[in-house]
């Protein structure tokens, strides 16, 4: 669940193993999960979820995404990207033209309204 963004506490994780365990082997089908995650994603407002991508890109709090932040991005996904890429990247997008992406030009990429 945390892997798809949920963040539950571990008495919340019980009970929806309770309440679908058809053994009384505290197992789920994974048929049974898929449709909860499915009800929860769903569920999930969208500007929240570009919030949250845009601050695992901010993870120096700056509100701006700048290459540096981009660089450490890239390299945690295992991209092999060099700067001149990840400006041109910053520089497609950066609208107000300082060199770093803000969070409405982010929402405009995120939305495609770039």
């Amino acid at each position: 669940m945390r892997a798809l963004g949920f963040e539950l506490k571990k008495a919340e994780v019980l009970k929806i193993l309770r309440d679908h365990d058809k053994t009384g082997h505290n197992l789920m089908e994974f048929d049974d999960f898929a449709k909860i995650m499915s009800e929860r994603i769903l569920a999930r407002d969208p500007m929240d979820e570009i919030r949250r991508a845009f601050q695992l890109f901010d993870d120096d709090g700056t509100h701006k995404i700048s290459i540096r932040n981009l660089r450490r991005v890239a390299k945690e996904l295992g991209e092999q990207l060099d700067d001149d890429e990840l400006q041109a990247m910053i520089d497609e997008f950066d609208l107000d033209q300082d060199g770093e992406i803000n969070e409405q030009e982010f929402f405009a990429i995120m939305t495609d309204d770039a």
